[in-house]
């Protein structure tokens, strides 16, 4: 797979890898089917994460075991989607917002896994190239596709919010595609956020804790 790591062509002046442009735009693919509430969006996330993970084996110890971990959010959410799947009205899953007990958990399991991962990224500094921002992403990207695999609205915000660090961090980095890529991500998430916001509008919606009834 060494030709993965190589240099695929050059676009204003960054050097494109063939792994980091494979692997982003099947990201980008799983995003779109994702807003459609497709299921093949997992199977594509699967093959996103093991592409990225070959690429990675042997030379990037941490990406890869990074990518490891996408695999098997992955399969747990083709598993979430087939069982919601024909809950609504199309026949795919029922998308709705988060109670607040649900919002809170997420949000402390984003707090401490960032901590814990930057703290082991910078105990091993091989794992990573900037630990903090670096287990930001990673940590927001597993948070949102379990929100996701959950038909969260909340998945959206989550992917807005690892976007806003991802796009420099790539790009300082020397990743541009995959800078480019978390642009157009960013596109993709407002439009989705909007179809999935009015889609829960639809349907019945689960008490959020401490509302007024």
């Amino acid at each position: 797979m060494t030709w993965m790591n190589s240099e695929a062509f050059t676009l204003f002046g960054q050097h494109i890898i063939w792994s980091d442009m494979i692997g982003n735009i099947l990201g980008l693919i799983t995003l779109a089917l994702g807003w459609r509430r497709s299921l093949w969006t997992w199977p594509l996330q699967f093959l996103s994460g093991l592409v990225l993970f070959a690429a990675f084996y042997g030379h990037l110890t941490g990406s890869a075991g990074k990518q490891a971990v996408v695999m098997v959010v992955a399969l747990y959410g083709w598993w979430q989607w087939q069982r919601g799947r024909g809950t609504a009205d199309d026949g795919r899953i029922t998308v709705r917002f988060a109670s607040w007990r649900e919002r809170g958990l997420m949000l402390a399991a984003a707090a401490v896994g960032t901590v814990a991962v930057a703290l082991l990224f910078t105990a091993y500094p091989k794992l990573s190239w900037d630990p903090w921002p670096d287990a930001y992403i990673f940590v927001g990207t597993i948070v949102a596709m379990y929100a996701q695999a959950k038909g969260m609205v909340e998945f959206w915000f989550a992917w807005l919010l690892v976007d806003l660090v991802g796009v420099p961090l790539n790009f300082a980095n020397g990743y541009a595609f995959s800078g480019f890529v978390y642009v157009i991500y960013g596109a993709l998430v407002l439009w989705g956020m909007r179809d999935w916001w009015l889609r829960s509008r639809r349907g019945p919606q689960p008490a959020l804790e401490g509302a007024p009834a």
